[in-house]
């Protein structure tokens, strides 16, 4: 027993462990042989046709896999939502700054206010990273929130005729939706591998694109409702509202759900 505890403390054994396994988990017995196999004369496949159809089982088996996930699930729907929002709101805040205050006969500061926007988004998405907060327990609320100041500052946003309130308020709106969407990054990443970042960030960005072209064909496009600019910002603050209320039931019911194991778990011991 005294030589194998030496035999594991030592350097080689952890190296070979590791060698090992770095040899098992690379052999593929199987691969040889699928292409041969896919292309026969009676599947009537190409080589190409077949690492196509091949890759197209192993993206969709990732794709499952990586949305298993409740917790991933949640907060990758929240991003899709809030990113479509969010992109909304900046492609279109030009517009109702311009019908709060006209450029044409006052001096506007938009631009400057899009580069305080972006500086104070970056340290605000910095600084939360020295925070020590469980967000598998409270991220969701957080999420709820924090959504619900940003509908907040919206529809203010919306109803004010002064434009540095206006301009406040974007401004908090910029800072929230990037403290939290880097909240939702760091979640999501951290129940992934490294290799699946790019297919989970790519489909919830592409679900966000999706919404976003749904609600500007629904709100903005003449075909639609064709809907004027305090209209639409007043459709664009309820949309963050619903995205408040929906994750701040799910946050109270995460909490609730937690407390109640913990509870558990101390009645065991």
């Amino acid at each position: 027993m005294e030589a194998m505890r030496r035999c594991r403390a030592d350097w080689r054994y952890p190296t070979t462990l590791l060698c090992v396994y770095g040899f098992f988990s690379t052999v593929k017995p199987l691969e040889p042989f699928m292409i041969p196999y896919l292309t026969g004369p009676d599947k009537n496949l190409t080589a190409e046709e077949s690492m196509f159809f091949h890759r197209r089982q192993k993206l969709w088996r990732d794709f499952r896999l990586c949305y298993s996930t409740r917790q991933l699930l949640y907060w990758s729907v929240w991003w899709a939502m809030a990113t479509c929002g969010y992109n909304q709101t900046v492609n279109y805040v030009q517009v109702l700054w311009e019908h709060v205050q006209p450029s044409q006969n006052f001096t506007i500061y938009n631009g400057g206010v899009e580069a305080a926007s972006s500086l104070l988004s970056a340290a605000t998405s910095y600084g939360i990273g020295f925070t020590e907060v469980r967000w598998e327990q409270w991220g969701e609320l957080a999420l709820g929130g924090f959504s619900g100041l940003g509908a907040a500052a919206l529809f203010l946003m919306t109803f004010t005729g002064n434009i540095w309130v206006c301009y406040v308020c974007y401004i908090i709106f910029k800072c929230l939706y990037m403290l939290l969407i880097t909240i939702a990054m760091y979640q999501i990443a951290a129940d992934l591998s490294m290799e699946r970042y790019a297919l989970v960030f790519g489909a919830n960005n592409f679900g966000a694109l999706a919404l976003q072209t749904i609600i500007t064909s629904v709100v903005v496009d003449s075909s639609g409702l064709g809907l004027s600019i305090i209209p639409q910002f007043i459709v664009y603050a309820s949309y963050f509202s619903l995205i408040a209320v929906v994750f701040s039931l799910r946050g109270l019911y995460t909490i609730w759900r937690t407390q109640r194991s913990s509870q558990a778990s101390s009645q065991v011991k």
